[in-house]
């Protein structure tokens, strides 16, 4: 849905949900300057609307025995639509790959996967992803460090292009 149905209060609701999304109605009601009545009502018509489409807990992957991040570039044989959304039905069914996302030029996706250790990661790759149909080609890049993690929107930009008459 197009941001610029959303009034102002709207993307303060979204903006304070990101940034926390375990706060209390009340408590988001007094940061965005409304009751708690109407702040509960936009809230849940933000829900049914798909703005917000769930609340998660950020979790440490390194502190739970996760210390493997890769992420792989893969191209396919066909990408006729049926081969595409098969690729990505195969991607929903492992549970390694965190993140999948469909990119244009030479790779035709990316992938994110996390492993307790490098044996596990090489077992899917050698024994799931490149055994799968339509496969062509697979690079793989192992992540070394996390400089910059935010999940999200930057609401901050959002807002001033908004306000920008230009």
């Amino acid at each position: 849905m197009a941001s610029h149905r959303l009034d102002p209060i709207d993307r303060k609701i979204l903006a304070e949900l990101q940034a926390d999304g375990r706060m209390t109605n009340v408590e988001l009601a007094r940061r965005v300057g409304i009751s708690a009545p109407p702040c509960l009502r936009r809230v849940r018509t933000l829900e049914e609307q798909g703005f917000i489409r769930g609340y998660h807990a950020e979790v440490d992957a390194r502190s739970l025995g996760f210390e493997v991040q890769v992420f792989v570039m893969v191209g396919l044989q066909s990408q006729a639509e049926a081969d595409l959304r098969a690729f990505e039905e195969l991607c929903n069914g492992w549970p390694l790959v965190r993140e999948c996302h469909m990119l244009n030029g030479e790779v035709d996706f990316i992938l994110k996967c996390v492993a307790p250790d490098l044996s596990t990661f090489q077992s899917f790759l050698t024994g799931e992803l490149l055994t799968s149909a339509n496969v062509e080609s697979v690079k793989t890049s192992l992540v070394i460090r996390n400089a910059k993690v935010e999940p999200g929107v930057p609401f901050d930009i959002l807002e001033n292009r908004l306000s920008d008459p230009a």
